[in-house]
């Protein structure tokens, strides 16, 4: 009986052994999974002025580029604006002319 109590003992203590080393594996893996998420915080956070400065820059470049139609389109409304009133003044020459010319008209 002595016998069979010591290898139930024996057997008891290496369970507790195996869960105590379970236990310290299980925390081991917990505080590594924190530090790695730590880690990649970190490494976020640093990277967010790279990202925010990227949004501005292609911000800015879709800005220029808008500006940069704007203008192309004001240029192109402005030369027909200018050929329209040289027509029309070249008309009202040709009008007042007539009118001295011809006042009866």
């Amino acid at each position: 009986m002595d016998e069979t109590l010591k290898r139930l003992l024996d057997a008891e203590m290496r369970a507790e052994k195996i869960a105590q080393d379970a236990e310290q594996e299980r925390e081991r893996i917990i505080q590594s999974a924190m530090a790695d998420a730590r880690a990649e915080d970190q490494r976020f956070t640093a990277r967010i002025p790279d990202m925010h400065r990227g949004f501005i820059d292609k911000a800015e470049e879709r800005a220029e580029q808008t500006i940069a139609e704007l203008k192309r389109r004001y240029d192109e409304r402005h030369v027909q604006l200018r050929d329209m009133a040289e027509q029309r003044e070249h008309e009202a020459q040709a009008a007042a002319f007539e009118l001295l010319i011809d006042p009866a008209r």
